[in-house]
């Protein structure tokens, strides 16, 4: 984390003339929860990205220490809202690795073995006094793909984060899906190899245990930082795989993919995908359908974040107009 170079000492009176002046707009305060490191931006109503820091996480912690880690990012960027740009935030919109509870009533991500069932949106809440809302953090790249990047205009599509673990995001006839408890769109558990690896989630084969930045390094003993180019192309063939049988269950011709893995392996990995998926996508319906990189790059995910909450806030205040 970074402070300010340049901040006021308390108590000068450049820090008592921004406290006399009044904010000039509203911000949200954007978490990214990813197994390798917890994100926080501040993003506009229009979904640009001003600011943002992160902490990594560190899986030696326990629960309690790894939100007070995230809590001092949090602290970071509230007052930067404030105090540098001005800003009044409004609510904290999050993105988080799954499984989830309905608006992170708790969360247990996989790739965070410290957090079972921790309460997030409760914990949020108290630290930051605003409202909260939250999703998974593929559902949030799905929101922030539709509404800037490579799905602009697009009424259906699936979202892919391929990273640390591989989530996914699906948004069919314009409404991005749910599930019974918020939770569609797990493509990381597709089987793509059978009697495949064991998964974190119990099954063997699924695309998070063969495809992930933590699977590759089992798989190879190298970082996915360093992969050979077999396994950029196993790794994107194995994604094609996933994505076939998405286009071919939901009708879709659009997955725009997304996560350190997918984008550091570049082309090699895009090729293989897609070649793939023509392979496996055979149906008239589903015949043609690509596969492309997301366009916002590694501010998709806190600009996403930032639309779960813009859409959170425009549900209560109809809410309350209607009520």
């Amino acid at each position: 984390m970074s402070a300010e170079p340049d901040a006021e000492p308390a108590g000068s009176p450049a820090e008592a003339e921004r406290a006399r002046t009044p904010p000039v707009g509203d911000v949200i305060l954007a978490v990214d929860i990813g197994g390798t490191k917890m994100a926080v931006g501040l993003v506009t109503p229009a979904g640009e990205l001003i600011d943002r820091d992160q902490v990594k996480v560190d899986h030696d912690l326990n629960a309690e220490r790894l939100f007070a880690g995230l809590r001092d990012v949090l602290d970071l960027q509230l007052a930067r809202a404030r105090e540098h740009h001005n800003l009044r935030p409004i609510a904290v919109g999050v993105g988080s690795a799954g499984p989830i509870q309905p608006n992170l009533e708790t969360v247990s991500p996989l790739n965070i073995h410290a957090w079972r069932q921790f309460p997030l949106r409760e914990r949020l809440a108290d630290a930051t006094r605003l409202p909260v809302y939250g999703d998974l953090d593929a559902k949030a790249l799905a929101l922030a793909e539709g509404w800037l990047g490579a799905a602009q205009g697009r009424d259906s599509f699936l979202a892919m984060v391929v990273s640390t673990g591989v989530g996914g995001g699906i948004v069919l006839n314009g409404q991005l899906l749910d599930g019974a408890e918020g939770n569609a769109g797990h493509v990381g558990h597709i089987v793509v190899e059978p009697n495949g690896r064991r998964c974190s989630c119990g099954s063997r084969g699924c695309l998070e245990a063969e495809a992930s930045g933590t699977a590759i390094e089992a798989i190879t003993g190298r970082s996915p930082t360093e992969p050979t180019y077999e396994i950029m192309q196993r790794t994107g063939r194995l994604v094609g795989r996933a994505v076939a049988s998405v286009c071919n269950l939901l009708d879709l011709d659009l997955a725009v993919v997304g996560g350190s893995v997918a984008l550091g392996f570049g082309a090699t990995f895009f090729n293989s995908a897609q070649e793939t998926l023509d392979e496996h996508a055979k149906l008239s319906f589903s015949r043609g359908a690509r596969i492309t990189p997301v366009r916002l790059g590694d501010r998709g995910p806190l600009i996403g974040a930032g639309a779960v909450a813009i859409r959170g806030v425009h549900r209560a205040r109809r809410a309350r107009a209607a009520g």
